[in-house]
């Protein structure tokens, strides 16, 4: 009996992208909670930049940045979702070889452009906390912009290899990917040939951009929490730490579930294949559902700019 899994290319043309397997027969039910993250993530992420566009008094760099995260949301579950929902609903498996490398690099781009932004909000916090009278000098909007482009073109730049590594690398085994998207090492891994060089360079940069990002931000918030400590009454340590505690909800939903993924796809061969699978997708679609309700819910300013404009509305 033939294989039709097999074959004797080295070029593939297009890659099949299985979903979920062994969990065929509930693709319909698992796309429900995928495609209610998804609706969530794209009006959650709008709302935001709406509501910052139309608020004079959110014109400052923490929403600046904010707006840079809601837009880097946008395009990660743009990258990822509608493709994953079309193998869910109308079983469509294949992806051009091109179309493939093109997902994996605006994945894993823009997941490290999320991590430098983290980052920038970080220091934004620092700054504002530790040393309120400069930070209308040191975060002008200039700054802010230049920000913004430093830690994109950084995320483009340091993906750009994996890329080009993945691309020149003969595929003859296979062309079945066992996930619903391009990632990295789901694609590598149907190499057949010593990719060990993509693997070592994905792990630098896990720990040399991700980790070096955790590592900052962890520093920027022992001082911040030295200068919350170091004030005179309760109420000032609460509502100072108050205007911190969107940003370490949102680090913990992106930092905790990046580093789980990245390390399993390297170690955890013995986690069943579609438990690893369906949770990575989970936590891949999960930040960008979760930051938008996170700041709109625990930060003051957006809260109360929804309410007049629903109360407007309504009247």
């Amino acid at each position: 009996m033939s294989d039709s899994n097999k074959t004797d290319f080295t070029n593939p043309s297009t890659f099949i992208l299985q979903g979920i397997p062994g969990l065929e027969a509930a693709h319909v039910w698992i796309s429900i909670p995928f495609c209610t993250m998804y609706i969530i993530a794209i009006f959650g992420n709008f709302t935001i930049l709406f509501v910052v566009k139309t608020e004079p008094s959110l014109h400052g760099p923490m929403y600046y940045f904010l707006c840079m995260l809601a837009i880097t949301d946008l395009v990660l579950t743009t990258s990822t979702l509608p493709k994953t929902l079309s193998i869910f609903w109308f079983n469509s498996r294949e992806i051009n070889f091109s179309a493939c490398l093109t997902q994996m690099y605006f994945i894993h781009c823009f997941l490290e452009t999320e991590s430098g932004i983290f980052l920038a909000m970080a220091f934004d916090r620092y700054i504002a906390i530790c040393d309120p009278l400069r930070h209308s000098a040191i975060l002008t909007n200039p700054v802010v912009a230049k920000i913004g482009l430093a830690v994109l073109l950084r995320g483009c730049l340091v993906i750009l290899p994996l890329v080009l590594l993945a691309k020149q690398w003969p595929y003859c085994r296979t062309n079945i990917i066992p996930q619903p998207y391009c990632a990295h090492m789901a694609v590598v891994n149907l190499a057949c040939t010593d990719t060990r060089v993509s693997s070592y360079y994905g792990l630098s940069v896990l720990f040399s951009v991700k980790g070096l990002d955790m590592i900052f931000i962890t520093v920027s918030y022992i001082q911040i929490l030295r200068a919350i400590f170091g004030l005179p009454t309760k109420d000032a340590r609460l509502k100072t730490f108050g205007t911190c505690s969107s940003h370490l909800c949102v680090i913990l939903a992106f930092y905790i579930p990046n580093l789980f993924i990245s390390l399993m796809y390297r170690v955890g061969q013995n986690v069943p294949g579609h438990f690893h699978i369906l949770i990575a997708n989970v936590y891949q679609s999960m930040p960008p559902t979760l930051n938008p309700i996170i700041y709109g819910v625990r930060t003051k300013q957006i809260r109360g700019r929804l309410l007049r404009l629903f109360t407007h509305e309504g009247t």
